[in-house]
């Protein structure tokens, strides 16, 4: 290393592979965790399927690195580099086990590769396991016949961070030709492309490539046009296989539009649903390649939360936070209700987990309220349109200034719309939080973001059915008018540029670290 570092010159070196290796001794080991052995560069090296030594796991848990410019990355990371390199980090083999994991385990789970989507993006990606269906499309041969571990949650986690690089280790070297990911609504510089490399182990009796040396210049523009050799993803729409196609000319769904705000109106149920968009179609699902990921501040197990587009307040309406704080809660299967998911274990885990969100955002919303006058304080709506004949269950949750709520102004005024509109009249009355209803109504959850026992909670619902013509703008149309925002009624007259989209989203998931539940996985 210090030879071809001293011709070189080079940045850092990253070991994706076993640092220590089958025939480590226990004097060599003790001379790196004392320092005797000169590391030349800042070197990375990351967890793979073999625990750690103990004598360098106690020295990783006290220093978090084993010697001089020796640093450990971590099973499931993010580390940014002194150039300003990210590299995201999942180590160990993949493990079906629904229990929490040790920090230093040399395993991970389907959860933590979720946890890792909330980095939207890297530079380098490394992983033990490879990517499942990495050959597919390929015509470069595996030099042998070794068993290679492959994993649905890496391939997820490379097709959604779109890495520059992707390095793994295996008994083999294997170098895929680069790949380029479907390009996003956001994507208008050019493709983003990935090269694949695993290293085969130091030393190895095959002499098989186990040092790799590579260029990475963040100032290079993405390219307008493929270069030769790439290949399409193999990554690509790996979940949904067994879905049917999408129809040929379909418009996709906008998650934000409201050109369908009277669609379900005198259609039968049966009729609505063979029209709806399939997932690859609809702008809620992850798997649809012009999903706008650089919105979303969380990811848990059953739903994630995103920034609104096209918000109804601004970063500058509340003087209590510095973001609009419009959000959507919605849940990770492409379903029209949670009524409407098959599995009656997934229907609980995903309403649990949404009110958890919701939960959460309210209790960040009491704490910043914490000694600051009456006029500064904040509560909380939710609200929710619930149609059998639905396209994507989400619910929407804001920021209202907590002198509303008290004065019965809320209440009152989605009484009031709902009067003018000729709709049903709203029910007031408590609802259980796992509670599956039936389909067909519009909720609404009011919260003074009271920190006291518990948060207190109005929730009041109006109950329709499948014929019913009911505007899916209502909730917002009433809190545009309570705020004076009725020029921001119609989010397409809120746009944002990509930059301001995401300096909202990024300063709404740093207020709301302390409360992300998904970030204690």
């Amino acid at each position: 290393m210090k030879t071809l570092h001293a011709k070189n010159n080079f940045a850092f070196a990253i070991i994706v592979g076993d640092l220590i290796g089958p025939t480590g001794k226990t004097d060599e080991i003790q001379d790196l965790v004392n320092d005797k052995i000169d590391v030349p560069i800042t070197t990375y090296f990351a967890l793979t399927d073999q625990p750690l030594p103990d004598e360098l796991l106690k020295a990783v848990e006290k220093e978090g690195q084993i010697c001089t410019n020796l640093l450990f990355l971590g099973r499931k990371s993010t580390t940014k580099t002194s150039d300003g390199i990210r590299i995201v980090t999942l180590g160990g083999k993949f493990t079906s086990e629904s229990t929490k994991l040790e920090e230093f385990s040399p395993l991970y789970s389907d959860a933590d590769a979720k946890v890792l989507k909330g980095v939207t993006n890297a530079d380098i990606l490394i992983t033990s396991d490879w990517p499942q269906n990495i050959l597919t499309g390929s015509s470069v041969n595996l030099t042998t016949q070794s068993t290679i571990r492959e994993s649905q949650s890496v391939s997820d986690l490379c097709s959604w961070l779109k890495p520059r690089y992707h390095f793994s280790s295996s008994e083999c070297f294997y170098e895929r030709e680069p790949f380029f990911h479907s390009r996003q609504a956001e994507d208008t510089d050019g493709y983003r492309i990935t090269r694949f490399i695993s290293l085969a182990p130091f030393g190895n009796t095959a002499k098989e490539k186990w040092i790799y040396a590579f260029n990475l210049d963040q100032k290079n523009d993405l390219p307008l046009t493929l270069p030769a050799g790439v290949t399409a993803s193999p990554l690509s729409s790996i979940r949904n296989n067994n879905k049917r196609p999408a129809d040929s000319g379909t418009t996709p769904f906008s998650r934000f539009g409201d050109s369908n705000s009277h669609r379900h109106g005198h259609t039968s149920n049966k009729r609505s649903r063979t029209n709806q968009p399939m997932p690859s179609e609809c702008f809620f699902c992850l798997s649809n390649s012009n999903a706008a990921t650089h919105l979303i501040t969380s990811i848990g197990e059953s739903s994630y939360v995103t920034t609104a587009k096209g918000p109804l307040p601004t970063n500058s309406t509340f003087s209590l936070i510095d973001f609009p704080g419009h959000m959507l809660i919605i849940p990770l299967e492409h379903t029209s209700s949670v009524a409407a998911i098959q599995d009656k274990s997934s229907q609980t885990e995903t309403l649990k987990e949404m009110h958890r969100y919701r939960n959460a955002i309210e209790l960040m919303i009491s704490d910043k309220n914490k000694d600051r006058p009456e006029t500064d304080k904040l509560g909380c709506i939710t609200w929710e349109i619930n149609r059998a004949a639905g396209i994507h269950f989400h619910w929407q949750v804001m920021p209202i200034p907590r002198q509303l709520m008290d004065k019965g102004l809320v209440e009152a005024a989605f009484k009031v719309q709902a009067e003018n509109d000729s709709y049903p009249k709203f029910e007031v009355k408590k609802i259980d939080s796992e509670e599956i209803e039936r389909e067909d109504y519009f909720r609404v959850w009011m919260s003074t973001c009271t920190r006291d026992d518990k948060l207190n909670d109005t929730v009041m619902t109006l109950y329709l059915d499948h014929t019913f013509r009911f505007d899916l703008q209502f909730g917002r149309k009433v809190i545009a008018k309570l705020l004076g925002l009725e020029g921001r009624i119609d989010w397409k007259n809120c746009g944002q540029t990509v930059a301001e989209e995401t300096a909202d989203a990024e300063a709404f998931k740093a207020a709301f670290k302390p409360y992300d539940f998904t970030l204690d996985a």
